[in-house]
């Protein structure tokens, strides 16, 4: 077993090696933020999601069109309005009267880093469009399906602060989000470094690709292959269980948010350069993962208690596994 993990090494090295020089990349457009930066990129090594949570003008669409050229990746924006249509994002079939035939019209969605820009302000109906999309990496259009480039991620931003005129996500469409993350503001020296970035032109304009879809790919083969020793596996479905059965929260956590913990703490590890997962790695991970995906109760919610407060009632109760290292 060793002998078959040590021979991993050069390829986890690949991997943290992409994700330097993208970091640094969208670094030159973003100022700070380098946590959130890699959580986007191991959501886009899971073949995940993620939805970008915060108040306005802290960089949520910049980031996530710093991301889309420095991947290389063919991208597209969806901007939501309540009266967007399931077929303005998945496509329509149209009567082409050169051929007089139908013809198959992609929408946005046919894109491999997608945007859908405060998601929160779509109708239920729309917003039900992109459940196919996110879980099964296809879309269905009158009756015929079509699958969905590769790689693919949805980066999706709501601003949690202005209600007025907004739907809120339900539980499946969030359960179908790996990441939830937030930016902030920025930290201090950071935003007088923004005031000088862009005095001149713009720094997107002169963003270039790191990478290749082909290369994200192999990249996203080489995650599966991150040793996960079972006493650290065993602890990620530990704090998984302890959703359900916390007497604060209504409705726990799903198995497909222990499937979401495990792909991500492969790809934290290698990111950092490791081909095995330590206890670090999934306790980092745990609230990014799993916070959005359980229901607090209402007499929780009245006292003012969040579920990223929970998580952290969650991550002190459960026992840590004293060695990850095989």
């Amino acid at each position: 077993m060793n002998q078959s993990i040590d021979s991993q090494a050069a390829d986890v090295g690949q991997i943290k090696e992409a994700a330097d020089r993208l970091l640094q990349n969208v670094n030159r457009v973003m100022v700070g933020k380098k946590e959130t930066i890699e959580l986007v990129f191991i959501a886009l090594l899971c073949e995940g999601h993620v939805l970008i949570e915060d108040v306005p003008g802290v960089g949520k669409t910049l980031l996530a069109k710093a991301m889309a050229r420095s991947a290389g990746c063919r991208f597209k924006r969806i901007q939501c309005t309540p009266d967007l249509l399931p077929s303005d994002v998945t496509g329509i079939h149209y009567f082409n009267q050169k051929t007089s035939a139908f013809e198959f019209r992609p929408g946005p969605i046919l894109a491999n880093i997608v945007l859908v820009d405060e998601i929160n302000r779509a109708m239920p109906r729309t917003q039900s469009s992109l459940l196919e999309c996110m879980q099964e990496q296809q879309v269905t259009v009158d009756l015929e399906t079509v699958p969905l480039p590769r790689p693919f991620l949805i980066l999706a931003t709501q601003n949690p602060i202005e209600l007025e005129g907004t739907f809120p996500l339900p539980e499946a469409q969030l359960d179908r989000f790996l990441l939830r993350v937030r930016l902030g503001y920025p930290e201090d020296g950071e935003e007088e470094a923004i005031l000088t970035r862009f005095h001149g032109a713009n720094p997107m304009d002169g963003l270039s690709s790191v990478l290749t879809a082909a290369a994200i790919l192999d990249l996203q083969k080489r995650c599966r292959q991150v040793f996960v020793e079972d006493s650290v596996r065993r602890y990620m479905t530990d704090l998984t269980r302890a959703t359900r059965g916390h007497e604060k929260i209504k409705l726990g956590a799903s198995p497909r948010a222990s499937l979401g913990l495990y792909l991500a703490s492969q790809a934290k590890a290698a990111v950092r350069g490791r081909n095995f997962v330590i206890p670090d790695d999934v306790k980092s991970l745990a609230t990014p993962v799993l916070a959005h995906r359980f229901i607090v109760k209402t007499e929780a919610r009245m006292k003012g208690q969040t579920s990223e407060d929970i998580m952290k009632e969650i991550l002190a109760a459960v026992p840590v596994p004293v060695e990850g290292k095989p």
